[in-house]
C-alpha cells in the first residue's frame, strides 16, 4: 500500500517528557531510532551489548544533537542474567518507560547457541527479546499510552516455525544448521510474538499497544554474515535513516494500529516510506503463536498476560 503522505521524522510528534529503550541502538536502524527520538525531545536509553560502541554511539548523537538526552545501559540479549539485570537497573532507575523497541537482532552467523543453550538467532531475536518485554511490564502498562515495537523482516514470509531446532542440541551442535532458516524462523516468531502480545494486551485491558515494523532492504552492520545476500542488500536498499522510518512510525505515530505491522510502501515493501505491510497468513496462527509464547514462558521463567 502506497504512503502519498510520505511520512518522515519531521512528522514524529514531541517527545518530551518520554522516556524510550532501543535495543541494539549502538548502529544501523536502533541507532537511527534512538537518535531521531532524541533529537524530538525523549530520554532515550541505548541497550547495547558493547561498552566502547555504545558509548560512541551515544557521542554522536549528543554530537548532532547536543540537548538531547541520552543514557547508555548495557544488554547483551545472548544472556538472560544480563537481560534481568538490564531490567533490573532501569526499573529501580526510571520511573515510566513510553517507548520500548525491540530491534536488536543476528542475521545468519554461523551456528552458535546462547548462554542458556538455545540456537543464537531465536535466542537473541525473539526469546531475549520477550524476556526484556516481560520483565519490563509493570513500567509499560503503568506509563499511559505507551507501546512495544518489535522488529521482523521480510524473510518472515518464507520462515517456518520449527520448535526441534530451537536448541543447540536437537541441531546436533551445527551439523544440521541452516542459518538462513534459522533466521526465517525468528523474524516469523517476532511477528507472531507482536501480534500475540496485543491480543492478550486487547484481552487484558491494558493501554499499552504491540506494533510491529520491519525496514525492507537497507544495509546495515546486520547482514554482515550473508555473502551474497548483503552484497545484492547493499545494491538496493535504504540507507538506515531511511529504513527506520518504519519503526520510528510504530513507536510514535498516532495513525499506528495496535497489531499493527508496518515496513516500507515500494515495490516488494523494500524500499519507501511507512505504510501498512502484509502479514503472511501463517503468521497469524494463533495455535502456533500460543506455543510459541509457552515455549518462551518455560525458557525464561518470565511469566506475564
Amino acid at each position: 500500500m502506497m504512503n502519498k503522505n510520505k511520512w518522515t521524522t519531521s512528522d514524529i510528534p514531541d517527545q518530551s517528557g518520554r522516556t524510550a529503550i532501543v535495543t541494539g541502538a549502538n548502529s544501523g536502524i536502533g541507532y537511527e531510532s534512538a537518535l531521531a527520538l532524541a533529537k524530538k525531545g525523549a530520554h532515550v536509553v541505548l541497550a547495547c551489548r558493547s561498552r566502547t560502541k555504545g558509548e560512541e554511539a551515544i557521542e554522536k548523537i549528543k554530537a548532532s544533537q547536543p540537548s538531547g538526552s541520552v543514557e547508555l545501559m548495557l544488554l547483551d540479549l545472548n544472556s538472560l542474567d544480563s537481560v534481568r539485570a538490564f531490567a533490573g537497573a532501569f526499573n529501580a532507575a526510571h520511573d515510566r518507560l513510553d517507548i520500548l523497541i525491540n530491534n536488536a537482532g543476528v542475521m545468519m552467523p554461523p551456528f552458535g547457541i546462547t548462554q542458556e543453550g538455545y540456537e543464537l538467532q531465536i535466542g537473541v531475536n525473539y526469546i531475549g527479546h520477550f524476556a526484556l518485554t516481560g520483565l519490563l511490564f509493570d513500567k509499560l502498562t503503568t506509563t499511559p499510552q505507551s507501546r512495544i515495537v518489535t522488529l521482523s523482516s521480510l524473510a518472515h514470509r518464507q520462515g517456518k516455525i520449527d520448535f526441534e531446532t530451537f536448541t543447540g542440541e536437537n541441531l546436533q551442535n551445527g551439523a544440521d544448521y541452516k542459518p538462513m532458516a534459522a533466521y526465517m524462523q525468528s523474524k516469523l516468531a517476532d511477528l507472531m510474538y507482536a501480534i500475540e502480545l496485543q491480543r492478550r494486551l486487547t484481552e487484558e485491558g491494558w493501554g499499552t499497544i504491540s506494533v510491529a515494523a520491519h525496514p525492507g532492504f537497507t544495509a546495515t552492520d546486520l547482514q554482515r554474515h550473508s555473502g551474497l545476500w548483503n552484497r545484492l542488500v547493499g545494491f538496493w536498499s535504504n540507507d538506515p535513516p531511511q529504513g527506520a522510518l518504519p519503526t520510528l512510525y510504530a513507536a510514535t505515530s498516532p495513525d499506528a494500529k495496535p497489531g499493527g505491522y508496518y515496513g516500507p510502501d515500494g515495490f516488494y515493501e523494500a524500499r519507501g516510506y511507512p505504510a501498512s505491510s502484509k502479514v503472511m497468513p501463517h503468521a497469524r496462527d494463533r495455535q502456533v503463536a500460543g506455543r510459541l509464547w509457552s515455549y518462551a514462558e518455560e525458557a525464561t521463567g518470565v511469566r506475564f498476560l
